[in-house]
């Protein structure tokens, strides 16, 4: 199964607000999501540049919540997680120029794009963190 960085960050804040006081390894994080270490890593980066982990290096360190998890809508850690890209993404060609199709599908996808980021950010604005990692 493909995750998104969406998923992966997500995952790896659910596991810091169970246990908000615990610094968590990537190791430890990476064996919860099944995946490459690295991958957390990356991931982690990302949060942590958000604003929303802190770290701490050493014989126990790892990561945990930099904020309160009431305090942290589902949206927020989506936006810090795609960034920059449309949660559809482009496709890394360039259409050709001469054909009318060609010449202005970027912009007419952009508008779906950013009405689909749009829906999305408003759905996860219901939601805490906490109250998504009430469900477990």
């Amino acid at each position: 199964m493909v995750k998104s960085k969406f998923s992966i960050a997500l995952h790896i804040m659910t596991i810091l607000a169970h246990n908000k006081d615990e610094w968590h390894t990537s190791a430890f994080i990476a064996g919860s999501l099944n995946i490459n270490a690295v991958l957390v890593r990356n991931e982690i980066k990302t949060l942590k540049t958000g604003g929303l982990i802190e770290s701490k290096e050493g014989k126990n360190g790892g990561v945990r919540l930099a904020q309160d998890a009431n305090k942290i809508l589902l949206s927020t850690i989506f936006k810090i997680a795609k960034g920059d890209n449309h949660v559809l993404g482009f496709c890394s060609n360039t259409p050709n120029p001469n054909c009318p199709i060609g010449r202005q599908i970027q912009s007419k996808l952009d508008n779906i794009f950013i009405s689909v980021d749009d829906a999305i950010i408003e759905s996860l604005n219901k939601q805490t963190l906490e109250s998504f990692k009430n469900q477990f």
